[in-house]
């Protein structure tokens, strides 16, 4: 999620403002206004808001990089495509847009209220320009449902699949926003999300602090070069992504 760590307050701030407030599938979303960021909040739990983004961008560069070693070996891919797994705030999206070597980009997110924020109400200013794109597809639906759907329709050859995951659905695989979320860190989810990838492709999930067994994880669900990268914040300890590969000539941390 974008900026776990709420950010200070301006002195002539009064303080944050509700702009909506929602009764969704998995609980109560806020969004708030406190000076000039937004802010996001689930079942009382501050989860992102617009007061940075580094690391949620660097989570789709990061994944293009990544493809760019296996390519390296294997042969340019022509127009590769990404999901994008949670809108939030836009950031990750946003970089998406921003780069024209994806062919196309698919964002998947389970809360009505924050695709109506992004469509119509005050988070269009961040993406409104990223949801016109041609390239782009917002689909309101539960990630792991998406995955496995994607790897039942795709052929052995990878039709239909994407070359890279985006994952920033959670605080981190430790640290889920509900229960339910936590199938898909399981050995069943990894390997909906490998399934959903085509060969050579990446898998890149956002996290608010390090794991010690989540990369460990991945390794077991078929993932041949697993490294991570930190991304200092203002406080507390770095965001890192976590980058996994079906092939082994993705570059060392």
């Amino acid at each position: 999620m974008a900026a776990l760590h709420p950010p200070g307050q301006p002195a002539d701030d009064a303080g944050p403002v509700v702009l909506d407030r929602r009764q969704g599938p998995h609980g109560e979303v806020v969004l708030r206004r406190h000076g000039e960021l937004f802010q996001i909040i689930a079942n009382g739990c501050f989860l992102m808001d617009t007061s940075d983004g580094r690391s949620e961008r660097l989570l789709v560069s990061a994944a293009l990089e990544a493809l760019d070693d296996v390519d390296a070996l294997d042969g340019e891919r022509p127009a590769p495509r990404v999901l994008i797994g949670g809108l939030g705030v836009g950031f990750s999206l946003a970089e998406a847009a921003a780069e024209p070597r994806w062919g196309a980009i698919t964002v998947v997110e389970r809360e009505p209220a924050v695709v109506d924020w992004h469509r119509e109400g005050p988070l269009s200013e961040v993406t409104a320009e990223a949801l016109a794109d041609p390239r782009a597809e917002l689909v309101v639906a539960d990630l792991l449902d998406q995955l496995r759907e994607v790897a039942g329709r795709g052929d052995a050859g990878g039709e239909g699949r994407y070359d890279a995951l985006c994952l920033d659905i959670d605080n981190g695989p430790d640290w889920t926003v509900t229960p339910d979320n936590e199938s898909l860190y399981t050995p069943a989810g990894l390997a909906a999300c490998r399934a959903a990838l085509t060969p050579g492709g990446v898998l890149a999930v956002w996290s608010a602090r390090p794991s010690q067994v989540f990369p460990r994880n991945l390794r077991d669900a078929g993932f041949a070069t697993v490294r991570t990268r930190e991304v200092p914040v203002v406080r507390g300890v770095p965001d890192v992504l976590f980058l996994a590969s079906h092939h082994l000539a993705s570059r060392s941390a």
